[in-house]
């Protein structure tokens, strides 16, 4: 996908122009695209710790002891925590309330660094040691100023926490299923489509509620919003037209009027 750089300048894009199914008038819908771009807050790593459960079932306000032991450690560089699901992903049993300075994670985070980093355990044991692992990976340039070879792999994640605001939960679960529909129909249809580089996540709260549904794009940070299910072919299709590129923090961010530019296409 072409790069809306996510270097501390990200910005979350309007990838098409209708506003939310309940607005009542077009001008209002206008508004939310004008001011979209430049939404998102800076931020140069972002973690994603795997649960169980979606995230249509979390509480309002949803937070952990690794969680915040983890934020703690990373908000001093500009690092960000989060909770994902995904269906038959890698993720441990929920501990009971009493036991969550026990509670262990699968972890994923991706830096403007060196890319994507997995850790298969991450608890309150051992959350200083990955936490300062973490800060190296986003502080850390390749030697010699060289980009990071990518993998292939594109990581689609949906917000859709429904008791933090119902518009996330009741639309981003709808481009969430879109997207997961869309993806079981085209690897159906083909074994070796390229979507089978795409793996659907969903996530807790990104902020922008009234910007849903908010979908981010890694391993190089591209943020959407407004996006309707009726949009999803078309942003699968713009996702997989592009050739898989070296992650390189000195890639120039995009500015405000290109990022709006690119999604041009898609206006009604």
């Amino acid at each position: 996908m072409t790069s809306f750089s996510w270097r501390p300048s990200l910005r979350r894009v309007a990838h098409q122009t209708r506003g939310f199914a309940t607005l009542k008038t077009a001008n209002f819908g206008e508004t939310l695209r004008t001011e979209l771009p430049g939404t998102v807050p800076p931020h140069r790593c972002y973690v994603f710790l795997h649960t169980p459960s979606p995230p249509s079932t979390y509480p309002a306000k949803f937070s952990t002891p690794v969680q915040r032991a983890l934020l703690r450690e990373l908000m001093p560089i500009g690092g960000s925590v989060n909770f994902s699901w995904s269906e038959g992903g890698p993720s441990y049993p929920l501990r009971p309330e009493d036991e969550e300075e026990m509670q262990e994670y699968y972890l994923t985070a991706f830096s403007i660094a060196r890319g994507k980093v997995e850790v298969p355990a991450v608890s309150m044991k051992n959350v200083a040691e990955i936490g300062s692992k973490l800060r190296e990976h986003a502080e850390s340039p390749v030697p010699g100023g060289a980009g990071v070879p990518m993998s292939d792999g594109i990581h689609v994640y949906v917000c859709t926490h429904m008791a933090r605001d119902c518009r996330c939960g009741n639309t981003g679960s709808a481009v969430a299923r879109a997207l997961r529909e869309e993806l079981h129909r085209r690897r159906n249809l083909d074994h070796q489509d390229p979507s089978a580089r795409v793996r659907l996540a969903e996530t807790a709260h990104v902020g922008g509620h009234k910007y849903a549904g908010n979908m981010l794009v890694y391993p190089h940070g591209e943020w959407l919003g407004l996006v309707q299910p009726e949009d999803v072919p078309d942003i699968l299709d713009t996702i997989l037209s592009k050739p898989v590129r070296s992650f390189n923090p000195d890639d120039k961010p995009m500015i405000k009027e290109a990022q709006v530019e690119l999604f041009s296409r898609y206006r009604d």
